[in-house]
């Protein structure tokens, strides 16, 4: 192994362990609590280490966000792919990105702290990012299979999308989580239903 390597290998270690112990403590305190110290000292790293790799706690919450919504994104594709027809791994990646938001880490980073930290607009911008694509395809693949009415996808799955996450702010802003989950989840799939094209008018 050349010195290079193992420099790098040793950077992204570091960088790995900032973004689980950030992870573990903005879930646990919330952004506002944790301090950039304590940070440092349960990663065991420097504070010239943190400031290498982020430019400040901010920059850190992003990179842990990322990390957030990437786990997100594979829990819902993954259910989402096991379907064996289009419509159904568009209803299923919706009620799977619900039952994600029952993950504390989910509700108190990348919904109850990320609005504020990083603005409305942005928080919106990467919860759409990380989603669009998935829910694009999955509509566009039902169209195709005439499961539901031919029309543009990009606004069908802006929509959608509005409407989940939104439900995922209800979801964890509420006393009784699971319970909202519940009422979500029969709405969603209400207005769902509303797009499927009855058994007679599909080809």
């Amino acid at each position: 192994m050349t010195l290079e390597t193992q420099k790098a290998r040793q950077a992204a270690g570091t960088r790995s362990q900032l973004v689980a112990v950030g992870r573990r403590l903005f879930a646990e305190r919330g952004f506002a609590a944790t301090s950039t110290e304590e940070i440092v000292i349960q990663a065991g790293v420097t504070r010239g280490a943190l400031y290498y790799h982020f430019r400040n706690k901010e920059d850190l919450f992003r990179g842990v966000l990322a990390e957030v919504e990437e786990g997100i994104d594979e829990q819902v594709s993954a259910v989402a792919m096991a379907e064996g027809e289009p419509w159904a791994g568009v209803v299923a990646g919706c009620r799977a990105f619900l039952d994600a938001c029952l993950d504390p880490a989910v509700q108190r980073i990348a919904l109850l702290d990320a609005p504020s930290v990083l603005g409305w607009e942005a928080w919106r911008e990467t919860g759409t990012r990380h989603r669009f694509g998935l829910f694009a395809v999955g509509l566009q693949w039902a169209m195709v299979a005439g499961e539901i009415e031919d029309q543009p996808a990009a606004p069908l799955a802006h929509v959608l999308l509005g409407a989940l996450h939104e439900g995922a702010l209800f979801i964890a802003g509420a006393d009784d989580r699971a319970a909202a989950r519940r009422d979500v989840g029969r709405i969603v799939d209400r207005l769902l239903a509303g797009l499927r094209l009855p058994p007679e008018n599909s080809r």
